[in-house]
C-alpha cells in the first residue's frame, strides 16, 4: 500500500506520539472529533496502526519503519512490557515542559493546578487546566510519570530528569 505525503506525515505523528488517544491526534491534525481520527485511521493507515490492550493507539513495527522513525516505545515491546521506562520520548512542547517541571520519584506528587502554576513560572506560558492534566496523563501513559491518588489524582515522575531523553515535536 503506497502512502501520500499527508498519510506518511500523519502516520509519523503516530509514532512520535505513541501510545496515544484520539484526542491528541484529533488536536494535532485539526479535526473537529475522536471519530474523524478513527475513520481515518482505519480508511488511511490501517495496515499501520493497531490499539493496544488499553486502546491506545501505536504504530506497527512496519509503520514505524515505512516512515523512518524509531518510536520512543518500540511496538512489540510495548505488547510485553507495558510496564517498561523508555529511554526517549517524543512529545508536544506543553509535555515537555510539563515533564521537566514536575515532581521527582522522590518527592511528594502535586496536582495539576500546582504543575499549572510551575509551568507560569518557568515557562511563562498559560495552558488550560484541561490540557495540563491531558499532558500529564499522555505522559503517564508513556510509563515517565505517575498516579497517586489522594483528595484529588495526584502526578510524579517515575524517573529523574536525566534518565530520560525528551525529544519535542510540534
Amino acid at each position: 500500500m503506497s502512502l501520500t505525503d499527508e498519510e506518511k506525515e500523519r502516520l509519523a505523528d503516530v509514532v512520535r506520539l505513541q501510545p496515544t488517544k484520539n484526542k491528541e491526534l484529533q488536536d494535532k491534525w485539526g479535526l473537529e472529533s475522536g471519530s474523524e481520527v478513527h475513520q481515518y485511521l482505519e480508511n488511511h493507515l490501517k495496515d499501520y496502526y493497531f490499539r493496544d490492550d488499553n486502546s491506545l493507539i501505536r504504530a506497527t513495527t512496519e509503520g514505524a519503519e515505512l516512515v523512518g522513525i524509531e518510536p520512543a516505545v518500540e511496538s512489540e515491546e510495548a505488547r510485553e512490557a507495558v510496564d517498561e521506562v523508555p529511554d526517549v520520548i517524543r512529545v508536544p512542547e506543553l509535555q515537555a515542559q510539563a515533564f521537566r517541571v514536575l515532581a521527582g520519584p522522590d518527592d511528594r506528587s502535586e496536582s495539576v493546578v500546582s504543575v499549572l502554576n510551575k509551568l507560569r513560572e518557568e515557562y511563562d506560558v498559560d495552558p488550560e487546566a484541561g490540557d495540563v492534566r491531558s499532558a500529564l496523563q499522555s505522559l503517564r501513559r508513556k510509563n515517565v510519570v505517575e498516579v497517586i491518588y489522594r483528595t484529588v489524582p495526584t502526578f510524579r515522575r517515575v524517573v529523574e530528569l536525566d534518565e530520560v531523553e525528551v525529544e519535542v515535536v510540534e
